[in-house]
């Protein structure tokens, strides 16, 4: 299919304003310490274009659809990450657990006379709610524009490959002057290895969340998964894992092994969203 008139305007306005408004979260981010207003940034740029093509703001997926979508969303990137930390452990790239962070933590709660895997079972859960809850407004900034406006503006010219692997691109480059800078990253690695393997794993996991996006027909199955993908590396597997040497070779959004076992999810995804929305398309 043709890009037509309507969706190249829709999507130029929005890059105009994705661009402009980054350099205006960029230099926020240095006044208030917080990557907050850089992922808030994008999403004003996707409402800001919805209102200027006189659409409905109901075009970027409030709809809730059904909650086994979003139970799927918050389990997979769970599973994820339990995959790619078990290997990384299991083979000896890393080590479990990191002890001087789960004495902080016993410090941080309070709760000095628990054992250790007591207080990392009670870590888990907070992560699984309170810290999982909390990174919604930022998260939220960031889904209303990419699985929002973008993934639909996409499906509309372009198949479920062409869909997942753009909007997967665009949201990895969105990210590579924070990477580049070093405000984003890790600094035991070449900045061109972290900046391939960060696009292999961001992009997989897009290929996950479009389908989900398409699936449910509204953004909160993608805001989920994105909440849940990143508490769970971010402030559960990663603060507990012991570094090596070689660990940033292989841990977190910059490491092999995460990125692996996300190209297998995304390959599975991948078949069902041809099988599923190609085929849908080409009946209609």
């Amino acid at each position: 299919m043709k890009i037509s008139k309507d969706s190249l305007l829709t999507l130029s306005i929005f890059a105009i304003f994705t661009v402009l408004l980054y350099f205006v979260g960029f230099w926020l981010i240095y006044r208030t310490g917080k990557a907050t207003p850089l992922m808030l940034s994008v999403g004003l740029a996707a409402l800001l274009t919805v209102l200027i093509r006189s659409r409905n703001l109901n075009s970027l997926g409030w709809a809730w659809g059904h909650s086994k979508h979003q139970w799927m969303s918050y389990f997979i990137p769970l599973f994820l990450a339990t995959c790619a930390y078990l290997t990384i452990w299991f083979l000896g790239f890393a080590g479990w657990y990191n002890l001087e962070s789960v004495n902080e933590m016993k410090s941080d709660y309070n709760l000095l006379e628990w054992s250790d895997y007591q207080v990392i079972i009670f870590h888990f859960l907070i992560t699984a709610t309170m810290t999982f809850i909390m990174t919604l407004p930022s998260v939220l900034g960031e889904e209303v524009a990419w699985r929002g406006l973008l993934v639909p503006e996409l499906s509309k010219f372009m198949g479920f490959t062409g869909v997942s692997l753009i909007s997967g691109l665009l949201w990895s480059f969105w990210h590579f002057p924070l990477i580049v800078l070093g405000l984003y990253g890790n600094d035991g690695t070449p900045l061109v290895f972290q900046l391939i393997v960060f696009t292999v794993f961001i992009t997989s996991i897009s290929v996950v969340m479009a389908y989900y996006r398409l699936k449910s027909g509204g953004i909160w199955t993608a805001v989920i998964f994105h909440m849940s993908n990143n508490v769970f590396i971010q402030k559960f597997y990663a603060p507990l894992t012991v570094e090596t040497t070689n660990s940033n070779w292989f841990t977190d959004e910059f490491g092999l092994i995460p990125a692996s076992v996300a190209v297998v999810f995304a390959l599975i995804y991948w078949r069902k969203g041809r099988v599923e929305f190609d085929c849908l398309n080409k009946s209609k």
